[in-house]
């Protein structure tokens, strides 16, 4: 079955489907915000990815009563831009179409450094929280959270969702957490809706920036012959 389908509709179905379809079209087009900018995702580090990463951090205080040390989210889970302008639910869910939820996850920070490395060898991810410097072929130069160097017997706080907290995407070290916690109902859409609304009824836009969370630096020589 292809779009060649959309050319003949079937009337008695269509008819029946009409007051579902204008309800759904009603909730999934309503504004609930607007954009100050237009953001897109790409490595090392992009508008979208900061500002998604940032909202998993916050979004922890629902476990932590703060916010994570770090907000981790995968490129590959940012499926659309969000343009300049109105944003709508369906924007969202354009943005952010799989059921993915929120795991709050504790790491020792050996495994915080090789979760660095892993972002690092992938050109980037979506990251709060944590600044990272790398070579253009992936490897990881130096990595910091909260501004701090990360001490290996230290525990650190990562949001981040359930798909990543599983391993995927190559994020392996998040399965060395020891403790996790994955709370119900808590979808990352619902989550980014929720955001959306809450700045819109304090007045604000939604806006990110790019601040260098990410950086690609010169690859360290030795001078040693």
């Amino acid at each position: 079955m292809d779009s060649t389908w959309d050319n003949a509709p079937d009337e008695k179905v269509a008819n029946i489907l009409m007051p579902y379809k204008a309800d759904v079209d009603k909730k999934m087009y309503q504004v609930i915000g607007v954009s100050a900018m237009k953001m897109e995702q790409k490595r090392p580090e992009s508008l979208l990815s900061n500002l998604v990463a940032e909202v998993l951090r916050c979004a922890a205080e629902c476990v932590l009563k703060h916010p994570a040390d770090i907000g981790l989210m995968n490129m590959g889970g940012l499926r659309n831009i969000l343009p300049e302008g109105d944003i709508t639910v369906s924007t969202v869910y354009e943005i952010l179409p799989f059921e993915n939820s929120l795991c709050v996850l504790t790491l020792k920070g050996t495994e915080v450094k090789q979760l660095m490395e892993v972002i690092a060898s992938l050109k980037g991810e979506g990251i709060s929280g944590a600044c990272v410097q790398m070579t253009a072929d992936g490897k990881l130069v130096s990595a910091t959270v909260q501004g701090q160097p990360i001490v290996d017997d230290k525990e650190y706080t990562v949001a981040t969702i359930d798909y990543l907290a599983d391993g995927n995407d190559g994020l392996l070290p998040l399965v060395q957490s020891i403790q996790r916690e994955c709370p119900d109902e808590m979808t990352l859409r619902g989550i980014f809706l929720d955001y959306v609304k809450d700045q819109t009824a304090a007045g604000k836009s939604i806006t990110s920036k790019l601040d260098g969370r990410i950086t690609i630096v010169p690859a360290v020589t030795s001078d040693k012959k």
